[in-house]
Order: C-alpha cells, then sequence, then structure tokens
C-alpha cells in the first residue's frame, strides 16, 4: 500500500547525510519519491544516470528489507561496494555462488535480525522456495529488480529466471516494486509491467536521447574489409573504447591484433574464469586499458565515464541491447562516437542465436510430477523426475511462460490438461518468442540500413520525442554535404520530411495507438511513415504494416483500454 511520498527535503537530507551526494541527478528525485512512498515504480534511465542511487536512497527512507535482483554477480559486487562505503547507509549482504558457504550463512544471520539492510542476490536465489520463505518471514518493504528488461522475452537479454519474479513477489507478500532499467521500448516497458504485476505504476522514462554521441554505420562488403576498418578506429582514435563482437573467439583475435600496436587491451567474455573476469573488470575502471574487445557479457554496472568510442563488429539481436551497450558512451557528457559495422550477412548469425529448443521428454516428465503432488518445490520436483534442479527450473520457466503453471508457494498447474496439450503449448510460446526475436531484428536491420537521420529511428523506437534531425549522425551529415542541411535541432519542420504528413491531425494513425489486424491480433503504434506504420504485435512482434490495410479493413483502429 502506498503512503505519502516523502518531502523533496527528506529525501535530499538522506542522500547527502547518508550517502555523501550533495545533489541528485535528473530523473533521481521524482522515482526515490515515489517507490519511498510504496508505489510500484518503472524507470527507465539512460546508462550513467545513478539508477543504483534511486534504490539506495528510496530504500533508506522506507527501512526494513530491501531485497535488491541483480543478473551478475559483478554488478552484485560494484553495488555492495558503493553502499559500504556510504557515510551512514543500512547494512548490505550479497548473496551469490561466489559467495563461500560461510559468508552466505552469515548473510542469513544478519537477515534474521531484521532492521534496515539491503539484501543483493541473483534470481537465481529466489528459485529456492526455503529462501523466499526466510526473507517473507522478515518482511520485505521493497523489491528492487535491477536490469528490469531481462524479465521481458521482448527485450534484450531475456533471463527466464525473471520469469518467476511475479510468483516471487506474491509469496512475499506483494511489497512494493521498483523496477529499473537503461533501455526499454514501450513494448518491453508493457511487458515488464505485466510480468511484475505492477499495479497502476509511475512510469519514469528519463535520458534515452544521447545527443552527445555521434552515430554512425558503416556498411562492408567482406568481414576482411571490415575486420580492417575495425582495427584501424581501435588503433587511431582517441581512447578509451570498447569493441563489442560476436563470439569468445573473436574477442581473443581482435585484442590480439591490436596489442601488437603497443595499445593496452584486453579481451572479456564469459568463458574466462571469474578472477580473470573481475581483473579486467578492475584494470577498466583504474584506467590502465585503452580497449576492452567484449561479447555482451561485458557492460552492466562496470562504470567508466570517458569512453569515447564504442564499436560494434556485428549487430545486436535488438536496438535494445544496441542502444545500451553505445550508451557506455560520453557518460561524462563529453563527444563519443559509436559505429556499427554492417554486414547483413550478420544478421544470420543472430538467427540462430535466436532459435529456441524444447526439451519435450522432461516437459512430459515435470509436468506428470506436478500433476501428482502440486505443491511441490524445485527441489522435491527435481528427486522426482531424477534430474538437477537447475535442469527442472529451466523447465518450469518455459511452463511459466505459457501460463501453465503458477510457482508462487510450491509448483501449482494453472489448469489440468493432457501432457501433449502442455508440450504443444510450450512449444507454441517459444516459436512465438522467435517470431518476435526475428521482428527485433528487423528493426535492427532498419536503423542499420536507415539513409535519414539515424537517432530519430532510436527515439522512434523508444517512443521519445526529439527532433527529426540530430545533427550528429552520418545521415544528417549525408544531407548537409548534399545542400539538403537539416534543420537545427529541436525546430519543427512545416511538413515531416519523415512522414510526408502535414500535422498529426492529418494522420490517420497515432503513436502509441491501440489497432487490431485480421491475422496478427492486438497491436500498439509505434511509428508512422508516409504510407506505413511500424506496429508491435503481442503475438508477433514489430510489423510494418501499409496504412491502405485500414481502408480494406485488414487492419482497425481500436478504442483505448
Amino acid at each position: 500500500m502506498s503512503s505519502p511520498a516523502p518531502a523533496h527535503d527528506t529525501i535530499e537530507r538522506i542522500a547527502r547525510e547518508r550517502f555523501g551526494w550533495e545533489s541528485l541527478l535528473p530523473g533521481q528525485g521524482d522515482a526515490i519519491r515515489s517507490a519511498a512512498a510504496g508505489r510500484d515504480t518503472l524507470l527507465v534511465l539512460a546508462t550513467g544516470g545513478g539508477k543504483s542511487a534511486v534504490y539506495q536512497v528510496a530504500g533508506a527512507a522506507r527501512g526494513g528489507i530491501v531485497l535488491v535482483v541483480s543478473p551478475l554477480i559483478a554488478l552484485q559486487a560494484d553495488q555492495r561496494a558503493s553502499i559500504e562505503a556510504a557515510p551512514d547507509a543500512p547494512d548490505v549482504v550479497a548473496i551469490n555462488s561466489s559467495r563461500g558457504a560461510a559468508a552466505v550463512e552469515r548473510a542469513w544471520e544478519r537477515i534474521d535480525e531484521g532492521g534496515s539492510l539491503y539484501v543483493l542476490l541473483a534470481p537465481e536465489q529466489l528459485a529456492d522456495e526455503d529462501n523466499v520463505a526466510r526473507l517473507a518471514a522478515q518482511g520485505v518493504s521493497l523489491l528492487v529488480v535491477d536490469e528490469a528488461h531481462c524479465v521481458s522475452s521482448w527485450g534484450h537479454d531475456f533471463r527466464p529466471d525473471y520469469l518467476r519474479l511475479g510468483d516471487v513477489r506474491s509469496a512475499l507478500g506483494d511489497p512494493p516494486v521498483l523496477a529499473m532499467t537503461a533501455t526499454a521500448s514501450k513494448p518491453v516497458r508493457a511487458d515488464i509491467i505485466e510480468r511484475l504485476r505492477m499495479q497502476d505504476p509511475d512510469v519514469q522514462v528519463h535520458g534515452v536521447d544521447r545527443p552527445e554521441i555521434r552515430l554512425v554505420v558503416q556498411r562492408h562488403e567482406s568481414e576482411d574489409e571490415k575486420r580492417a576498418a575495425i582495427i584501424q578506429e581501435a588503433r587511431s582514435w582517441t581512447a578509451p573504447g570498447l569493441i563489442y563482437v560476436a563470439s569468445r573467439r573473436e574477442t581473443e583475435a581482435y585484442a590480439a591484433e591490436l596489442a601488437a600496436e603497443d595499445r593496452h587491451v584486453a579481451a572479456y567474455h564469459a568463458g574466462l574464469k571469474v578472477s580473470e573476469r573481475r581483473a579486467v573488470q578492475d584494470r577498466w575502471r583504474d584506467g590502465d586499458l585503452d580497449v576492452v574487445v567484449a561479447t555482451s557479457a561485458f557492460g552492466m554496472g562496470i562504470d567508466r565515464g570517458d569512453v569515447r568510442f564504442v564499436l560494434h563488429a556485428a549487430t545486436t539481436e535488438s536496438l535494445d541491447a544496441y542502444y545500451q551497450e553505445v550508451g557506455r558512451a560520453g557518460r561524462d557528457g563529453e563527444p563519443a562516437t559509436a559505429v556499427l559495422h554492417y554486414r547483413v550477412e550478420d544478421l544470420a548469425l543472430r538467427r540462430f542465436f535466436a532459435k529456441r529448443s524444447v526439451d519435450s521428454a522432461g516437459l512430459r516428465s515435470v509436468w506428470h510430477a506436478i500433476k501428482r503432488k502440486p505443491g511441490a518445490s524445485v527441489r522435491e520436483l527435481a528427486e522426482a523426475v531424477d534430474r538437477p534442479a537447475r535442469s527442472v527450473s529451466r523447465l518450469l520457466n518455459q511452463l511459466v511462460d505459457a501460463g501453465l503453471v503458477d510457482t508462487a508457494e510450491g509448483v501449482h498447474p494453472l489448469r489440468r490438461t493432457r501432457v501433449d496439450v502442455v508440450v504443444r503449448a510450450v512449444k507454441e510460446a517459444s516459436a512465438a518468442r522467435e517470431r518476435i526475436a526475428e521482428s527485433r531484428l528487423a528493426m535492427m536491420r532498419a536503423y542499420a540500413e536507415e539513409s535519414l537521420c539515424r537517432r530519430r529511428v532510436l527515439l522512434d523506437y523508444f517512443g521519445v520525442d526529439g527532433p527529426e534531425w540530430c545533427g550528429n549522425c552520418d545521415g544528417c551529415e549525408r544531407h548537409e554535404a548534399d545542400g539538403d542541411a537539416p534543420e537545427a535541432a529541436g525546430a519543427a519542420s512545416a511538413r515531416d520530411s519523415r512522414t510526408g504528413i502535414d500535422s498529426a491531425a492529418d494522420a490517420p494513425l497515432a503513436v502509441d495507438e491501440p489497432v487490431e489486424h485480421r491475422e496478427w491480433g492486438a497491436g500498439t503504434v509505434v511509428s508512422l511513415e508516409e504510407d506505413r506504420a511500424t506496429i508491435f504485435f503481442e503475438s508477433e512482434g514489430y510489423k510494418v504494416v501499409a496504412l491502405a490495410a485500414l481502408d480494406s479493413g485488414v487492419l482497425r483502429q481500436v478504442e483505448a483500454a
């Protein structure tokens, strides 16, 4: 239940006296007051905007146990260190696989003592019903879901273990939720709200536009040509910088080639030992490295403000993922450059990664076990089917995604049905996720192949207003060179150069308008062009639909809920 929001000076005093912050950054204050008052809050705040400070100050204002779900051990370690370094912050404990048994037991003992405390853990820890029950016994004043895009299978970096956080919230007694992420398009935001069962949430979106980052795409005909261009830029441009690649092997190959040119460079990927990954992170933060060549495993929570370039050697699986990685540049507000080195052939690799497999035999055995013993724990189900608990947990995630089970207090079937129907439902849900992944990749391709203002594509995707021409991307630069100079940032054109529409009143559809397609069902308009609209359909993902479909009856407008 919400309570009155703390006064502005109360929040400022907590930030100053307990954490040593003389002032809050734009976007932080309103989110802190909302979460501190106990209102469900979804905060989209650009990388470097200070999301951790939001939950820390809000948690200190609420008191009690603040449960913080973070996907990466490194992210937990950074946040724990920042809290411990504060002048008078509440206590903090972390529970994860890197902590020894003695440290974990001490953490639980501190939890059992009660009082003001931040508890940092990974979602996998909440798959253990005993852990959830122990936290519920003490009472959780605020449930913080960091990197909340991981809960959405329409976003990037989807983590199946995040799926059950809605059930965990119920088991904890429905504490207020603070969900935070750096990037989330409107469909992803809606999915986060639904998955976490947020009620009347305060949705705040800040700092999506990063005008200090110059956006560029370079197209290449061959892999060798692309590689040579990336190496040349990484050797000659002002350091520090990041290079994102698609595979572990490429991190080592690029790093080796760059190291031969006297640049301090390191490779980073999930296959490194924990100590090796930590060493790279520490050297990067300390300024000992000019360049890190990494897979997508590198980035969340790894702070450095002076990154001058981010190069991508391959497309990401979505614009959400791309813009989050790009957002690691220029966090000090100084000019930076982000370059996507693009070959259309690279999309095939992303399609391969998006393929999903379904373990039909495993689903059958787990479903039979659930029906035999409703309310069983993951551990009990694992014993019943003679499979590792982690394997059973993955199968349960698929059942949750298909809407077949509830895991709030043990695992319960939501309907009694035949096992072949269960397997088919999971396969259909998996196929839908593949279609959505394909549509997100199509949006990524649209960005890469855009000929006008590239930033406008990104802002349209995230549902953010902005100038038609940004003046700081290769599309704007081309048009200026051709003598067709873009209007100054912030100026409105009499006729929208992208849509050909004279005014919003002339458009047959509006951005964010709900629509219904005869084949694809319910959708929401994401962006408009002269004769077509990009629409996100819940069952299909992003589709470009001709506006003529309105006249034919294939597409119709519907009343907003």
